[in-house]
């Protein structure tokens, strides 16, 4: 069995990786307005750093590997990271989550360097919306990255929809819709609950909404496409694509799923999300650290992975970052 066993009998066989903390949007549940003080480009890990920390992961057992950000495209000479990453020995999977404004220009060229999964975060589907909710860029942009993929070759191309009362909750049946008009591969995310955004939408009650289109069927594996990541996957009758929940808030075993971990771009490693341990590892790879040092460290950051968040004892001041310099 490929992964790390945890404390808790969970494998680990995924890390997201923040390749940078900025961003060509300023979404209401990211960042504010005028953004966040950035990372110098000295504390960034370097390709070749993160090359070594991915390659002590893979010999650990960690065969997926998802690059995130703020936004990745807007980081310089990415499909060469991508041609490093694709090259190591035991990945057997290596993903991008985007905002798509940038994916239509890129989608071939990151096809060509190896990369065989895109997800976009698309939160509307009205232009004003879109304005309102990312601040800034145009909707167009990103329905024409979500085209290019496809048209680039890769399938599927699944779809992020963070879900907020009062904002985007009377879409959830446009973006239902498009499971079975284009074959599109949603997933609708639970909002953490951070200060002053909107409030969250359970899953149990998007569900009941969808229902109104027609039975919802589970599809735990679907063509391939779900997997066991943190969604509850289903599909309505006779649709190409499927919809997915992301519950942190409302299931009670999502933490029990929880198969990754999360390096930031200044390379802390975090065991949770929504945890405040990191562990270092830009120190000790600029004091020369071996692979075998490396892989110590990752085994430590596993060991200290939490059973579980605590959001649902209503603590939302749990993260010390914005999410945009964790890559959540």
């Amino acid at each position: 069995m490929s992964g790390i066993l945890d404390s808790f009998g969970r494998s680990i066989n995924y890390l997201r990786i923040s390749v940078t903390d900025r961003c060509n949007l300023r979404c209401i549940y990211c960042m504010p307005p005028e953004g966040v003080p950035q990372i110098s480009h000295s504390e960034i890990l370097s390709y070749e750093e993160i090359r070594a920390i991915v390659q002590a992961a893979a010999e650990l057992g960690i065969n997926k590997i998802r690059l995130t950000g703020g936004e990745p495209l807007v980081r310089v000479e990415l499909p060469e990271l991508i041609r490093m990453l694709s090259r190591i020995e035991g990945i057997e999977e290596l993903s991008l989550t985007t905002n798509g404004v940038l994916l239509k220009e890129y989608a071939l060229e990151l096809k060509q360097a190896g990369l065989t999964r895109v997800n976009v975060s698309l939160d509307t589907l009205k232009p004003d919306k879109f304005r309102y909710v990312t601040r800034l860029g145009k909707l167009e942009a990103v329905l024409g990255g979500i085209e290019g993929a496809r048209e680039a070759g890769f399938e599927p191309v699944k779809i992020n929809t963070v879900v907020m009362r009062g904002i985007n909750d009377d879409e959830v049946l446009d973006f239902a819709r498009m499971t079975s008009k284009d074959g599109w591969h949603i997933r609708f995310i639970e909002l953490m609950p951070f200060k002053d955004v909107a409030e969250f939408v359970p899953s149990i009650e998007l569900r009941k909404q969808i229902s109104l289109l027609g039975k919802l069927e589970p599809c735990p594996d679907f063509r391939g496409i779900t997997g066991n990541g943190p969604a509850m996957y289903y599909r309505l009758a006779g649709a190409r694509g499927t919809i997915g929940f992301i519950s942190p808030l409302t299931e009670t075993a999502f933490c029990s799923r929880c198969n990754r971990m999360r390096l930031t771009p200044d390379g802390k490693l975090r065991p949770c999300l929504l945890g405040e341990d990191e562990i270092d590892l830009k120190v000790p790879l600029r004091n020369n650290a071996s692979i075998g040092e490396l892989k110590r460290l990752i085994l430590k950051a596993v060991a200290s992975k939490p059973a579980r968040h605590h959001l649902g004892e209503g603590n939302i001041r749990l993260v010390n970052r914005k999410m945009s310099q964790i890559g959540g």
